[in-house]
């Protein structure tokens, strides 16, 4: 039988390379949101690569992007520190959701598929009923963070730019961090999900400077949240 040699292509060791960057990319987030590794923690390359199982070269690929990003920070013969949240980020945030989602929903206020609107008030009305009636568990969490992504992504969607679709992606990963240390209770999700209906009620009616009105609003007591002052 004939041994299988390793391949000399170096297209294809790129690519292949490309696809574990990719991969060290998802699992180091994947670390960091499932507080494997603490948010402002310094960690060791080596450390790192053993914990998301992935070898040093194309984790440096990854973590290069991720700097980029402004998840973490290089520091050369030292080590990674991972990005704080704080005052700054949760500004910047808020006001790059701002600029682009205030644009968009003025769009999808006057233009947005009307069915798909209708199963969003509906989605989030069964939920409102199921918190306040089970209280907050863990579907009700799933649930929660599955209509956040399509109301939002659904706005995000009118533009069908993948430049801000892509951005947009980014700017996620930024809120979750946001909220590795909030603590997200019955009264919080409902007053969420409050807001949010505001939001697609207007959106049904096709009122765009409502629909604007409801999410500054949405946005203003949501980065509030994240700041404890409410």
């Amino acid at each position: 039988m004939a041994r299988k040699t390793k391949s000399a292509d170096p297209v294809e060791d790129n690519a292949s390379a490309q696809r574990l960057s990719d991969v060290a990319y998802d699992r180091i987030l994947e670390a960091l949101f499932d507080r494997k590794v603490q948010a402002g923690a310094f960690v060791s390359q080596g450390e790192l690569s053993e914990l998301v199982d992935v070898p040093v070269a194309p984790l440096r690929d990854a973590l290069r992007v991720l700097e980029a990003e402004g998840i973490l920070t290089i520091h050369p013969r030292s080590g990674i520190q991972f990005v704080r949240p704080g005052l700054e980020l949760t500004r910047s945030t808020y006001q790059f959701r701002s600029i682009i989602e205030k644009a968009a929903i003025r769009i999808f206020a006057e233009q947005g598929d009307e069915t798909l609107v209708i199963a969003m008030l509906e989605r989030h009305l069964q939920l409102m009923m199921a918190i306040g009636t089970e209280g907050l568990g863990a579907a009700e969490l799933v649930e929660m963070e599955a209509l956040e992504q399509m109301l939002h992504n659904a706005v995000i969607g009118v533009f069908r730019n993948p430049l801000i679709d892509s951005s947009y992606r980014r700017m996620h990963n930024y809120l979750r961090l946001l909220r590795l240390d909030r603590k997200l209770t019955a009264p919080v999700a409902l007053r969420t999900l409050k807001e949010h209906v505001e939001i697609i009620e207007a959106c049904r009616a096709r009122n765009a400077d409502k629909a604007e009105l409801a999410l500054d609003a949405h946005f203003q007591a949501a980065m509030s949240r994240n700041l404890g002052l409410i």
